[in-house]
């Protein structure tokens, strides 16, 4: 039996899953099984699948019901006893798996153990770092209050954690692994490699639903964190539904929808006024006055330069 599952949901991803795949099949841990689930693609999957030679690769079919009932069924299906998720689209360092079992292995309380991730684009070339910062142990209320795990490529988790506290919640369609990784934090510790080992690519797909669309599942998302919070935790949800628009905000100008960006960003303010004095927010007004004017080439050398000065603070 494998000490690790892979899981690799994939939808339409034969433009990145080849090397997202060899990025598994060249962990220096090798002691894996991997499940692609592919979910209803009308691409070339099946066919390039029936070509993979290695013996640890599992190939599952199903009709399109969205990434976490894919998830969903291949932890129905996994032997392993740590279990780890890779998007179709992203990348891992070599040393990921090694790192993260021998760090579960040595924190038998630690449920879920995360990495530090590191931005790339379409092409693969590398851009900003996300160094994530929590202290082991009991990290709900700051879970809670913000995600602290950026992607979904980050963490391996305990293949019990799911026994006790059930699977993805497929009726969410936007921040169902924040919401599985809240009721995992209420019973399990955390645990956090400061190493940056997982490539997060960032392309039009993954940048394009609508803000108004993720909307009702982000205001779910949150009502169903909350309802289940000690009392001493309820003070700081007006604190998640600001950051949770300010993201929501990102997103908006991301899709060239400014006055969507403008509108978020005041609902974040109003919901959590401090947000208005933070990088973040200033960095995101001014990021919206100068996309709304600018042509893209002159916006985009702009950019660069603002993230190089976020960077160098």
């Amino acid at each position: 039996m494998p000490k690790v599952a892979v899981i690799i949901p994939a939808y339409n991803a034969m433009t990145y899953l080849p090397e997202s795949l060899e990025s598994v099949l060249q962990q220096t841990f090798t002691d894996f099984e991997v499940l692609i689930v592919n979910d209803g693609s009308s691409d070339n999957i099946v066919q390039w699948a029936n070509s993979l030679t290695d013996e640890r690769v599992k190939f599952i079919s199903q009709s399109n019901q969205g990434v976490s009932t894919a998830r969903n069924l291949a932890i129905s299906k996994a032997s392993g006893e740590y279990i780890t998720f890779l998007d179709a689209d992203d990348l891992w360092h070599r040393t990921k798996l090694e790192k993260q079992v021998k760090f579960l292995d040595n924190n038998p309380t630690v449920g879920l153990v995360a990495t530090w991730v590191i931005l790339t684009d379409e092409q693969g070339n590398l851009g900003a770092e996300v160094k994530i910062d929590f202290k082991q142990g009991n990290i709900r209320k700051e879970l809670i209050e913000i995600n602290a795990i950026p992607c979904g490529s980050i963490p391996m988790v305990r293949r019990n954690c799911f026994d006790k506290v059930g699977l993805f919640d497929p009726t969410l369609r936007f921040g169902e692994d924040w919401e599985l990784w809240a009721r995992v934090a209420a019973d399990y510790d955390f645990g956090l490699i400061k190493e940056l080992l997982v490539y997060y690519r960032q392309h039009s797909k993954n940048s394009s639903k609508n803000s108004q669309e993720i909307l009702p599942d982000f205001d779910r998302l949150i009502e169903k964190m909350y309802s289940s919070v000690p009392k001493e935790l309820l003070p700081i949800k007006n604190k998640t539904y600001g950051r949770m628009n300010l993201y929501i905000a990102w997103k908006s100008l991301e899709n060239k929808d400014y006055k969507g960006a403008r509108d978020f960003c005041n609902r974040a303010t109003k919901y959590y006024p401090q947000l208005q004095y933070t990088k973040n927010y200033l960095r995101l007004k001014m990021l919206i006055l100068v996309k709304s004017k600018l042509n893209t080439d002159v916006y985009r050398r702009f950019k660069n330069v603002v993230n190089k000065i976020q960077l160098q603070k």
